[in-house]
């Protein structure tokens, strides 16, 4: 593509909407000034997801046209928590809690952004400005702002219909997201259409304390049939360090309604090739090959096609041909009783669940359904018996 046509496709692909507008944020983008963008990553948990990925492909797609780019991680404002689409207030994390969850941000990053080359991406913490303010400057920001402003946010009038606590800190959160755009005096922020609030407060202050214009382009959120979004806390998301094993059958198990959504948001299917699935999507065609397909693409990107195509043999191994694959871990057990075996290899969190799992005959050994909590596991064989929980979920076990 030439410079315009990577224009036009930064200002619509998985775009849903630019403000003020797309059509003043081209004229910036075509002229020679270098701009400055950037997105904000609270670090909650220590991993980063395809739901992050679709705006750190956004902000790479600037970095390549030569602009300067900046990944942010919320060091400060991930220990007050975003109150957004929340219908409880957030447990509050410690910094030393939040800089772990960081480590290895820039690493799982990098499979997206480059941090080298001519023009790298920098890595900022906001708590480097934002702790450093004082009680009388904290002030000053909330005067920018009024508490009907906050109140018409929609989850803080859910929770006061439902007679749930809204809390003054949590008024706090956009102001200090917004301070962000200040203190790095950006241009444009890229964020999950459901960060507008917050957006749009940086580019208020922005406005007013450094007298200048932001843009802020809001990106589509990958949601579920449900419409609820892909993330950290709502679950049921693919993490940008799960093998290409587990990128692939997250995705193969995902429902068909989300084919066309990842393909926009979260691949590098050419328009043409979206319109061609969706054209035999609405046929009513098997999905499975081109869910297959897919998994196959977003799995290289991660980890390269000879790794994707691997992960997709063995899917196919498992599911077309009922065999059991060959690289399962091998587990010497510490228990015998199948409820704590389930436990100990992971496959349940408590013993609630594991029994759950018994009760649906999701538990195989060795290919024969078990039906019994009492049941114990021993006399296993030297080489290790095939502990099966579902349909892909395999472990190979012997006793010590």
């Amino acid at each position: 593509m030439n410079k315009e046509e990577k224009i036009d496709q930064l200002l619509t692909r998985g775009v849903s909407e630019v403000l003020p507008s797309a059509e003043s944020l081209k004229v910036a983008l075509q002229g020679r000034k270098k701009l400055k963008i950037y997105i904000g990553i609270d670090p909650t948990s220590p991993m980063l997801h395809i739901g992050h990925a679709i705006g750190l492909r956004k902000l790479r797609e600037f970095q390549d046209l030569g602009h300067e780019v900046i990944l942010l991680l919320g060091s400060f404002t991930a220990m007050i928590g975003d109150p957004t689409d929340k219908t409880a207030v957030r447990t509050q994390l410690t910094q030393k809690e939040v800089l772990k969850n960081a480590v290895t941000y820039k690493e799982q990053a990098g499979k997206i952004l480059n941090f080298e080359g001519k023009n790298p991406v920098k890595l900022m913490f906001n708590h480097k400005w934002l702790q450093k303010m004082n009680f009388s400057e904290v002030v000053n920001l909330a005067s920018h702002f009024t508490v009907q402003q906050m109140l018409e946010r929609d989850m803080f009038e859910t929770r006061i219909k439902e007679g749930k606590p809204v809390y003054v800190h949590e008024f706090m959160y956009p102001l200090m997201q917004g301070y962000d755009s200040v203190a790095m005096d950006v241009d444009a922020e890229i964020g999950g259409s459901d960060q507008t609030f917050n957006m749009l407060a940086g580019r208020t202050l922005q406005r007013q304390i450094n007298g200048r214009e932001k843009f802020v382009i809001t990106m589509k959120l990958l949601e579920n049939a449900e419409g609820k979004k892909m993330s950290k806390s709502e679950g049921g998301f693919i993490a940008l360090n799960d093998s290409a094993k587990d990128i692939f059958g997250k995705l193969m198990a995902m429902d068909d309604s989300m084919i066309l959504p990842y393909m926009e948001l979260a691949s590098d299917y050419a328009p043409e090739e979206i319109a061609g699935a969706r054209k035999q999507l609405a046929l009513q065609v098997n999905p499975r090959e081109i869910k297959a397909e897919l998994a196959e693409r977003v799995s290289a990107m991660y980890h390269g096609k000879k790794e994707a195509r691997k992960a997709r043999e063995g899917f196919d191994k498992v599911f077309k041909a009922g065999e059991t694959p060959e690289d399962i871990e091998l587990k010497k057990l510490v228990n015998t009783n199948i409820i704590d075996v389930l436990i100990e290899v992971g496959f349940a969190s408590s013993k609630s669940e594991a029994r759950r799992l018994v009760d649906q005959n999701s538990v195989k050994l060795d290919g024969v359904v078990i039906t019994s909590y009492e049941q114990e596991l021993q006399g296993l064989t030297k080489e290790g018996n095939v502990l099966q929980k579902g349909k892909r979920h395999f472990v190979k076990i012997k006793n010590k």
